[in-house]
């Protein structure tokens, strides 16, 4: 498999009335094509600002892109103009995103019909027929009962899971090359995620469609994806494979996460403390206040750079990197 995408140094501020906030520092990392990659992190961390910068979706301003790049397909797409008709081409054509909360990505008042049919027109050159009969054949395929008519209900006349499954419909519509998933369904109840999570996996699957899953939830990267980057305080501080991550956690912040996947013969442990202040952020490690392994020299030393300790497995603990002899 060829490398598909290849971000490197994104880098991402919002001006605000107390300060520059860095929301997205210094990351870089890449996937393949057809592959599932997951994104990893608590709230806050940056994991969705990262992939809106990347759709350039980012409110300008008080967002801007200060600095980094990401080749997809062999071209970089932060050189677009934000508006531009290259940009838009990207866009649902050959990047598509699943939001969290389908009623805020839906138009409320337009039908489905018009929603879906309006993604296949813009990017290709069919009949409005054509376009009909492949949203209903979508519809169908992410599991709409008798989609020929529920084609023309609007967004309120569907559950919040029906309506995750139209926007993952729209997602796949136009057969882009990369999905990302972000936070796409947390707000729904536990019975309904299950069904959406494996429906989304099913569906890349069978087209070959890489995926960019983000969550919080490292126990449903675990299941999916084959690799994993964990992100915190806007950096990504750990990445490599699934069994890596969860075997041998090499950043306490990603032990922490992995002790707070529920497990039935176990108790939860939390990550203690606050994450910190992504204004004026300190030369040291971010996670030094809460890390419970932290030694007398982390105080003294920089954050390190996001360092491979062995091939595919990186991360920026300098106590991790010292172990490993770099």
């Amino acid at each position: 498999m060829g490398k598909l995408l290849t971000v490197k140094g994104l880098t991402t501020e919002f001006n605000t009335e107390r300060g520059t906030v860095r929301a997205v520092n210094d990351v870089s990392y890449d996937i393949d094509e057809g592959e599932i990659l997951g994104l990893v992190g608590e709230s806050g961390c940056g994991k969705s600002v990262s992939q809106l910068s990347l759709m350039q979706l980012i409110p300008t301003p008080p967002g801007r892109i200060i600095a980094g790049s990401a080749e997809f397909d062999g071209v970089d797409i932060l050189k677009y103009s934000k508006k531009s008709r290259d940009m838009a081409e990207i866009r649902g054509r050959k990047i598509s995103m699943i939001f969290q909360e389908p009623m805020t990505s839906l138009n409320p008042s337009m039908k489905i019909s018009k929603q879906m049919t309006e993604m296949i027109l813009s990017h290709e050159d069919v009949s409005k027929i054509e376009a009909r009969e492949r949203a209903i054949d979508m519809l169908a395929q992410v599991g709409i009962p008798d989609p020929s008519n529920r084609i023309e209900d609007y967004p309120h006349q569907f559950s919040g899971g029906m309506r995750q499954r139209v926007m993952i419909g729209i997602a796949m519509i136009c057969n882009p090359k990369l999905i990302i998933a972000d936070e796409a369904t947390t707000a729904l109840d536990a019975t309904i995620q299950a069904q959406l999570l494996e429906l989304i996996y099913e569906i890349v699957s069978k087209h070959h469609t890489a995926l960019t899953m983000v969550t919080h939830n490292l126990g449903v990267v675990a299941r999916y994806a084959q690799r994993v980057n964990v992100m915190y305080a806007g950096s990504i501080i750990e990445s490599g494979t699934v069994t890596d991550i969860w075997d041998n956690p090499l950043h306490p912040y990603t032990d922490g996460l992995i002790s707070c996947v529920p497990k039935l013969d176990m108790e939860l442990v939390p990550i203690g403390g606050m994450p910190p202040t992504l204004i004026n952020r300190p030369p040291t490690c971010p996670f030094l206040a809460r890390c419970r392994k932290r030694h007398k020299s982390c105080f003294e030393e920089p954050a390190a750079k996001l360092t491979y300790v062995k091939s595919g497995h990186a991360t920026t603990c300098n106590i991790s990197i010292k172990e490993a002899g770099l």
